[in-house]
């Protein structure tokens, strides 16, 4: 049963989310109804990736699904090693901003049909994407269906121990008292609070790190295997560039 299809947040189209990601500059925030404020790194999401980026592509497995790409490093970084990699993201901004850098791209929700679905090795959920739609259970189920059985998550996660689901919207700081738009649901998760999900909703953790100052988690799906196995500490390089994949690829089926 293919999943249904969910509205795009408000801020799939706003404005000064889009102009953020055109431009490569903040100041970017996430504003809870209670007025506090999230600082969104627009600068760094927008460059190259950084060490604990490529620390975090090491690990990855396969065929490799960016949900939430954003302005797509990581999807540019994997297909320039001829990786099989696709990233998708609910602003159109987004993925034109990756598919210019050469990272395959789809405008798409993760709730919406995907191509592959089952078939990825690895799923990344960076920059706070554990955080999409609000609900992080509904979420890993949605990514459970995605992977293979015994695909592998990684998820980085907040510097704190949080565990909150909240209604935001995107603001600039110039209008961040008077926002515009509608709220929209969106949860904020430290590793003990997403392995407390991850283990009630059937995954089970490989492995948590922290590096420069960011936190992350690696998950797997549950499989018919019974031995844990980590995941893989270096990258495996695929023959075909992602952008033209085997047949046999989950992005072949687009």
């Amino acid at each position: 049963m293919q999943p249904a299809r969910t509205p795009a947040p408000a801020w799939a189209a706003d404005e000064p989310y889009s102009a953020a990601l055109r431009t490569g500059r903040g100041p970017l925030f996430l504003r809870r109804t209670d007025g506090w404020l999230l600082p969104l790194e627009v600068e760094r999401w927008c460059a190259d990736p950084d060490a604990v980026d490529l620390g975090v592509l090491e690990r990855c497995e396969g065929a490799v699904l960016d949900v939430g790409c954003g302005p797509g490093r990581l999807v540019a970084a994997l297909a320039a090693q001829h990786r099989h990699v696709l990233g998708i993201d609910i602003s159109e901004a987004a993925v034109a901003h990756t598919t210019a850098l050469g990272g395959p791209a789809l405008r798409r929700s993760v709730f919406e049909p995907v191509p592959g679905e089952g078939r990825w090795d690895t799923a990344l959920l960076m920059d706070g994407n554990i955080g999409i739609g609000g609900d992080p259970r509904a979420l890993l189920r949605r990514l459970a269906r995605l992977l293979r059985p015994g695909g592998l998550l990684i998820a980085e996660t907040a510097a704190v121990d949080v565990d909150e689901r909240v209604r935001v919207q995107v603001v600039h700081v110039a209008d961040a008292r008077g926002a515009t738009g509608s709220p929209f649901p969106w949860a904020r998760l430290g590793t003990p609070a997403l392995l407390r999900h991850a283990g009630r909703a059937g995954w089970r953790a490989v492995d948590q790190w922290s590096a420069g100052g960011r936190c992350f988690a690696a998950l797997r799906s549950r499989s018919a295997k019974s031995s844990a196995e980590p995941p893989k500490s270096t990258a495996v390089i695929s023959s075909q560039r992602a952008r033209k994949p085997s047949a046999d690829s989950p992005a072949a089926s687009r």
